[in-house]
């Protein structure tokens, strides 16, 4: 079988987030991709395996050791290896990828930027805060947010955000699939309009390099609160990430969020089970 290794959301190689794609003819087993994605020890491989629409697949991701329900910068590498890698001469500029979260779109765009189309978050202010979600943090955040999945906790500077040193032993505790940490962008330089770290030690990866899902929560939160509907963002991990946001409230429910990122291929090979 073909594998690539790609890193999502970065206009350079050894930034972003790596992530290992793997094209099937037909599914694996549940266990077969498990060991899979613990054996390339990435944040994520994603699965795929085309449909019988010429522009629909399946898709499934999979860190070390679970498989979870979204990953966007899986998603963004895969998009990337379909149109540009597996299937060169595809006309379509669109293409749309059926997953455990409904049906997800990736668009092709100038400069190989593509954007993907997701479900926004639906977040409530966490009345319920498990007592690890603060200490673990070392820092007490301003206001803390329920997600589908996340916890999405908001201080006030950039500055906090890089400062983090988190306990990631006490923070696998708390029963989310990770954190994320957001900040409004500093007001100078080449500055976004909010930053962000991704925290996942529940999911095997204590700190994600580009997290494109987690940005389904954070576009809703900055949009409103900073009365705008496209965004840029910084994700500040040690390899960095950039991504351009938009948030698309046209009457869906919910409504849905556009994470568009670049891509760099790595590495082509074979596994051999």
């Amino acid at each position: 079988m073909k594998i690539y290794q790609l890193d999502a959301f970065t206009d350079r190689l050894f930034a972003g987030n790596p992530a290992a794609v793997v094209p099937l003819n037909e599914w694996l087993s549940d266990e077969q991709m498990q060991h899979i994605a613990a054996e390339n020890n990435l944040a994520e491989t994603a699965f795929y395996v085309k449909t019988d629409q010429e522009d629909t697949y399946h898709i499934r991701w999979f860190t070390p050791t679970v498989e979870v329900d979204l990953c966007g910068h899986a998603t963004l590498a895969t998009g990337y290896v379909v149109f540009f890698l597996e299937n060169k001469g595809l006309e379509t500029d669109q293409i749309y990828f059926n997953s455990r979260s409904g049906q997800l779109k990736v668009c092709r765009g100038e400069n190989a930027w593509l954007t993907l189309d997701f479900p926004a978050d639906v977040v409530q202010k966490a009345n319920v805060q498990p007592p690890a979600l603060i200490t673990s943090m070392g820092e007490k955040p301003v206001a803390i947010f329920k997600g589908k999945t996340d916890y999405m906790l908001v201080y006030e500077t950039q500055a906090q955000i890089e400062a983090l040193t988190p306990d990631f032993r006490e923070m696998s505790s708390v029963p989310a699939r990770g954190v994320i940490v957001t900040a409004p962008g500093n007001a100078e330089g080449d500055a976004v309009d909010f930053v962000s770290r991704f925290f996942g030690p529940q999911s095997g990866i204590d700190e994600d390099p580009v997290t494109g899902s987690a940005h389904t929560t954070l576009v809703p939160y900055w949009a409103e609160r900073l009365g705008k509907t496209e965004l840029t963002a910084r994700q500040l991990s040690k390899r960095g990430g950039y991504l351009r946001c938009k948030l698309n409230d046209n009457g869906e429910t919910p409504a849905r969020v556009d994470i568009a990122g670049q891509v760099q291929l790595y590495l082509t090979g074979e596994i051999h089970l």
